[in-house]
Parts: structure tokens; C-alpha cells; sequence
């Protein structure tokens, strides 16, 4: 979860500095764009990432010249990454208002975790047995990263590997365009999942989760594979519960 953004900050510590109901003050969390590379690719980064990394919080009102001027462009291409990202769900535009970080949906996460695990079971299944030799090295190379990044506590490196784990079984099944259905419809479950990782003992489930089925793809245990695969994906629906009742302002129906 969480591939590299070229030039996008990094977030650190932003579930923790969460602010409370009724502050919806704008966020000056985004830096200028790099005007040597495609701009509004990097204005659609930016902005999806700040708001499922939850530095921009649901409700929160987002001006166009506002952000215009923290990344340093004109307000046409901001506009087209609003639209987009209403599109994808994050973002409300409402007439006559304006437009606001939506709120964390329960229907769409329980939708967004329905269709990653029918995708991700199969895909497991599909694979277990079949992993090349160069895949599995990797593998253990990326789980290893992950057990020192949950040592360490570093939640945005776990972060990262958790998502090239996932998205490293898809290709290695040679899925990849699952992988890219996957990462749209996960938005939503991505804020809930950042939201839930200063939780004591949530990384070493998820790290415990992905070696367990790591393991049953290395020895070709397909139907294990599946359903490990299944339970991994559902944490994301025992979390949400909790947190809709600990953080009621940032969700919404």
C-alpha cells in the first residue's frame, strides 16, 4: 500500500495529529509541482494521497485558488484533478457550496473490500505453485523489509511494501491490469487502513497475515492461499466498526 510518489510528501505522523469534529480549517500540506515533468499527474498524486493519508480530512473544504497557490499552478488543472478525483469517490462537489474532501463511506469500503477480494483470492490461487524463483527471492526480501519497518515503527515504509507485496502477486500472475481495477477501488479502504495503523499490535497482524500467505503461494497451497488471502482483506472491515465509533467525524453514509 502506498507506492512512491515522485516528488509528493511524505505524511508522517498524520493519523496521529488528526484533528478534532468541527476543524476543518484548509491544510497546507502540498508542495509546488515539479514544471518539468507532466503537471496534472502530479496535482491527481498529490492531492489523492493527502487525502487518504488523511492530511486532508473529510469535510474539509478545498478551494481551487487555494491549492493553485501551494502547488504553484493555474486553477484549470486543479479543477480537472477534482473532477477526476470526485470520480474516484474522495472528493464531494457540491452546487452552490463547493468542494469538500468526502466523508469515509462505510458502503463504499465494504463495496471496495468486496471486489478486492474476489479479485485477490484469485489471484493467489491462481499463482500458488507458480511462483518463479526471482519472485519468491523478492518476496522474502519485501517481508523481511517488512518486519523491520514494523520494528522500527515506521508505518509509511509498511505502507509501501505492503502495497508492492499485493501488487507483486498480481504481476507475478500476470494479472497486472487486476492490479490497476485494484488500486482505484481500494481508495476508500486505503483512508480506513491509514487511519487504523497507530493501533498497538495492527502492523505485526498484517505483517503475520502476509507471510502466512506468502507461505501457502511458495508451496502451492491454493485454497489456503485463498483464504488467507480473504481473512487479510476482511481486518479492513473489523477496523472500520471500531474506528466509525472512536472518529464519527470522519465518516459519513
Amino acid at each position: 500500500m502506498g507506492t512512491k510518489l515522485s516528488g509528493a510528501t511524505r505524511f508522517s505522523g498524520s493519523a496521529a495529529r488528526l484533528r478534532t469534529a468541527g476543524q476543518r480549517e484548509p491544510s497546507r500540506v502540498l508542495e509546488p509541482v515539479n514544471n518539468r515533468m507532466p503537471i496534472s499527474p502530479q496535482i491527481y498524486e498529490r492531492l489523492r494521497r493527502a487525502i487518504t493519508t488523511l492530511a486532508m480530512l473529510p469535510s474539509e473544504a478545498l478551494s481551487e485558488q487555494d491549492l493553485a497557490q501551494q502547488l504553484g499552478v493555474s486553477r484549470t488543472p486543479v479543477r480537472e484533478a477534482l473532477i477526476r478525483l470526485a470520480d474516484e469517490g474522495l472528493i464531494d462537489i457540491l452546487p452552490q457550496r463547493g468542494s469538500f474532501v468526502a466523508p469515509i463511506r462505510l458502503s463504499d469500503v465494504e463495496e471496495a473490500q468486496f471486489i478486492r477480494e474476489a479479485l485477490e483470492v484469485s489471484v493467489v490461487q491462481k499463482l500458488a505453485g507458480h511462483g518463479s524463483d526471482t519472485f519468491i527471492a523478492a518476496g522474502r526480501v519485501n517481508l523481511a523489509q517488512q518486519a523491520k519497518a514494523v520494528a522500527e515503527g515506521d508505518r509509511e515504509l509498511f505502507l509501501e511494501l505492503d502495497e508492492a507485496f499485493h501488487r507483486s502477486l498480481c504481476e507475478e500472475a500476470g494479472l497486472p491490469k487486476s492490479w490497476r481495477v485494484i488500486q482505484v477501488v481500494k481508495l476508500q479502504m486505503d483512508r480506513v487502513r491509514y487511519l487504523s495503523l497507530p493501533e498497538p499490535g495492527h502492523l505485526e497482524t498484517l505483517l503475520a497475515q502476509h507471510v502466512a500467505i506468502f507461505e501457502a503461494v511458495e508451496t502451492g497451497e491454493a485454497k489456503q492461499a485463498g483464504a488467507r488471502m480473504a481473512a487479510h482483506l476482511r481486518e479492513v472491515l473489523r477496523t472500520v466498526q471500531r474506528l466509525n465509533v472512536a472518529r464519527p467525524d470522519l465518516f459519513g453514509q
